[in-house]
């Protein structure tokens, strides 16, 4: 399996290179060269199969001969093993074919975890076959740094450094990453948003000396090795709820288009899916591109679904890819447009084939607390904000109510436990699950949003890492 960029220009790569380069050096994002695919037969075998096994099957196509079999298999069991829910992601009946599927069993209590577990392990493997030690940064709204700090803390071949928004992370997700202790772990808080915080992750890509000289790696979903691992889930859910011998549809509450986008390619893959609904909040930048045709930059506001609170969805770049043809020049051009103007307008046929598969919709923070106290009356369950988005944006989006919509459950409410009291009007017990993090130090570093900044700090630490010293809190 070789993998190309969306903008055309850079080289193809192995599985193992694309693992860790993150971003094309060409700022493009990396796509396999031919989606692979699964049969109906080959789909219908898959059925009974545990989480971990259905997870080594799906990736296989994408890892090729860069890990043995075996290996893989041995690499998966040990990701999804101390999940705290036995089928790993569960699936819970919300009216009548209508499903949620649960994704917030693993460490850090969000979907984000079903990829960077699995993730972490094969940096590791690599890195390890390779003598080689590598830099990650990544940007966070708030799920994916935990994630990424718990999938790769303790490594003796990583340095990992998140950035996240000053005061734009619930306090939950914020400690999460910031009382750990591990000395491979360095947490910067960015005076912006999250966009600002991807920019400048980007820009560090984009500065090919800097990238080589620090050996510099990426866990966002702009790594590919994220979506890949993503795609498993919808497998899972479609394959239990009836596919492939009947269409699915799935409802996603997003805001950098990389769960939906795993979605997206698991139908590439075969699964036969006839809707995803993308939920936004206020930061609707998707929404109102499924309704125009027109991808438009405005400012961030903060919501009660922080993780969501973004107006720069990377991973869109990936759809636009395969819309025009896998034109990488078109796709770079129309990237460049937005990077200088803030918009950019796809043509009408573009626009038709993306909403003959998407729909949008938006919720403000008063509808996802309406949603919330609902859906807990309605059956008992106590869900997040971004849960919440997602939910009400499958029923109000539904095209065919034939087919069963599965909504994605991308987080456990105790990582939002102010938002889901003030929606719920009384205290549940689920969510004093995280309260243990508030006895703990926290450690973070604040710096101005300048890449130049980052890029010193980032530097220095790694000078200290590679004296045998500890870096600076």
């Amino acid at each position: 399996m070789q993998y190309i960029s969306t903008r055309g220009t850079a080289p193809a790569l192995p599985f193992d290179d694309v693992l860790l380069t993150g971003l094309a050096r060409d700022g493009g994002l990396y796509v396999p060269e031919i989606w692979p695919r699964f049969t109906a037969d080959e789909m219908h075998g898959m059925a009974d199969l545990s989480y971990p096994d259905l997870a080594a099957r799906i990736i296989a196509p994408f890892i090729g001969e860069t890990i043995a079999p075996d290996e893989c298999a041995a690499l998966v069991a040990d990701a999804y093993a101390d999940f705290t829910h036995d089928p790993v992601a569960p699936l819970r009946k919300l009216g009548e074919n209508e499903w949620l599927l649960e994704l917030f069993h693993g460490p850090t209590l969000a979907f984000k975890d079903y990829a960077l577990q699995l993730v972490g392990r094969l940096f590791d493997d690599v890195l390890a076959r390779r003598g080689e030690r590598i830099t990650i940064v990544g940007a966070t709204s708030g799920d994916t740094g935990s994630a990424a700090i718990a999938a790769c803390r303790g490594s003796k071949a990583i340095d990992i450094f998140m950035l996240h928004p000053q005061g734009r992370v619930s306090e939950v997700q914020r400690r999460q990453m910031t009382t750990v202790a591990d000395a491979n772990v360095f947490n910067i808080a960015i005076e912006g948003t999250f966009d600002d915080c991807q920019n400048i992750v980007k820009a560090l890509f984009n500065d090919l000396a800097f990238r080589d000289e620090v050996h510099l790696s990426a866990v966002n979903s702009i790594n590919w090795a994220r979506i890949m691992a993503q795609i498993v889930y919808y497998f899972w859910a479609g394959l239990k709820c009836g596919a492939p011998g009947r269409e699915i549809s799935f409802a996603v509450p997003t805001g950098n288009f990389g769960n939906v986008y795993a979605g997206y390619a698991a139908r590439a893959m075969g699964l036969p899916v006839a809707q995803f609904i993308v939920g936004s909040n206020r930061n609707d930048i998707l929404t109102r591109f499924f309704e125009s045709g027109v991808m438009e930059m405005r400012g961030v506001e903060a919501s009660l679904s922080p993780s969501m609170d973004i107006q720069i969805s990377s991973n869109f770049e990936r759809l636009l890819f395969d819309l025009y043809g896998r034109d990488g020049a078109r796709v770079a051009c129309l990237m460049e447009e937005f990077r200088l103007s803030g918009k950019f307008a796809v043509d009408g046929d573009v626009l038709a084939q993306a909403r003959a598969l998407f729909s949008g919709y938006s919720l403000d923070d008063e509808g996802t607390k309406a949603a919330i106290k609902a859906l807990f009356g309605e059956t008992g369950m106590v869900i997040d904000p971004h849960t919440a988005v997602g939910i009400m944006a499958g029923r109000a989006r539904r095209k065919d109510v034939a087919v069963p919509l599965i909504a994605m459950a991308t987080a456990h409410p105790a990582k939002f436990p102010v938002a889901v009291e003030d929606a719920l009007g009384v205290h549940d017990p689920c969510l004093d699950r995280l309260q243990d993090l508030f006895a703990l130090e926290e450690k973070s570093h604040a710096l101005p949003n300048d890449v130049g900044a980052v890029a010193a700090y980032i530097r220095a630490q790694a000078v200290l890492t590679s004296n045998g010293k500890q870096g600076a809190p």
